[in-house]
């Protein structure tokens, strides 16, 4: 195998400017008379690992991939359709994508590869190596903001960024049910806590604080629905320090009381 010579097409010829310009032409009619729900974005839902979403100027979801949904406990696209960033994330995330979002409309960059804090399957903070591009309309004129989303390969977590940060975030998931202190995780990974604050900021829009509270309720949140333990014990097997404080960071973060959430979800 390691001497078999790359493929091409047979008896390719130089087509003639005319010729790509009638086939140009064509291929503009052929996507115009496609059914709108049965266009490529469905091909990411076979795609494992492979997350698309698509957004208008406003930022609501107008695709996202079965994955993407899932991440969000979401089944149906129309669970997902016209929702924006702030109805999924948390106020600085949202941001954070937001202004992303604000420089693609304006034409200013293009976002390849780069890692951002997303929600893995068990709805827990996670990253992934993220790309978005503008997308144009038929005129040329930026109509909205697509975008990939995969998980980090080995070669990835070789970059400089995961032997920092991620680190620190790896730890903070493994570790919060714990009494861990963001000191000790940024002396564990050879920063100040200056740094690692400011580094995580960059990389994942939050602090690494609001990581770890956020982690430590998402965690809650399973156990509300899964079992029948008091707040007591739940605080206390998630990290907080008593129940009072549970009930706090969690109320803060989701809107309501562990026991409403509880009841709700019942």
């Amino acid at each position: 195998m390691g001497n078999a010579s790359p493929l091409k097409p047979l008896g390719r010829r130089e087509r003639p400017a005319p010729e790509i310009r009638r086939w140009e032409r064509r291929r503009e009619t052929w996507v115009a008379s496609i059914d709108p729900t049965s266009h490529f974005h469905r091909l990411f839902d076979h795609l494992p690992g492979l997350h698309f979403f698509a957004k208008d100027r406003s930022g609501h979801l107008m695709f996202a991939s079965r994955g993407l949904r899932e991440r969000y406990s979401m089944r149906d696209e129309s669970e997902i359709l016209g929702l924006t960033d702030f109805d999924l994330n948390p106020d600085l995330m949202a941001k954070a994508y937001v202004g992303d979002d604000g420089q693609l409309l304006a034409g200013e960059v293009e976002v390849i590869e780069r890692i951002e804090l997303w929600w893995d399957s068990q709805g827990m903070p996670d990253w992934f190596m993220v790309t978005k591009l503008p997308l144009r309309d038929r005129k040329g004129r930026i109509a909205g903001v697509m975008g990939l989303l995969r998980r980090p390969d080995e070669a990835d977590r070789e970059l400089p960024v995961f032997q920092t940060v991620a680190r620190a975030a790896e730890m903070l998931r493994r570790d919060f049910a714990k009494a861990v202190t963001i000191e000790d995780v940024a002396r564990a990974c050879g920063q100040s806590l200056r740094q690692l604050q400011r580094r995580f900021q960059t990389a994942f829009g939050i602090s690494p604080q609001e990581f770890l509270l956020k982690t430590r309720v998402l965690a809650a949140q399973r156990l509300l629905e899964s079992t029948s333990r008091n707040a007591s014990e739940i605080a206390k097997l998630c990290g907080f320090v008593d129940a009072s404080s549970f009930a706090q960071h969690f109320r803060k973060r989701i809107g309501m009381t562990p026991t409403e959430y509880r009841e709700r979800m019942g």
